[in-house]
């Protein structure tokens, strides 16, 4: 097993941890590593790259398109 040391906790936070443990009936470093393990443990989201531009520039409204007749494709000149 591995060990960490977390410097800089806010003291605001580390009273919530206190008291959170507390409601659990376990001790800091327990209630620590099972939010950890349980934020670990959900899926990563994968950007959606698509989705992402859509919102932020559905606030400007659509654009409607005009999208021309596809025409033959012309034979190649080779000469």
């Amino acid at each position: 097993m591995a060990s960490i040391t977390i410097r800089q906790l806010e003291e605001a936070t580390k009273r919530k941890l206190r008291i959170r443990a507390a409601r659990h009936g376990r001790s800091m470093e327990q209630e620590a590593r099972e939010i950890l393990k349980t934020a670990l443990s959900q899926p990563e989201e994968q950007p959606d790259l698509a989705e992402a531009i859509r919102r932020r520039f559905a606030k400007y409204g659509g654009v409607d398109l005009k999208i021309p007749p596809r025409e033959p494709i012309p034979e190649p000149r080779i000469r």
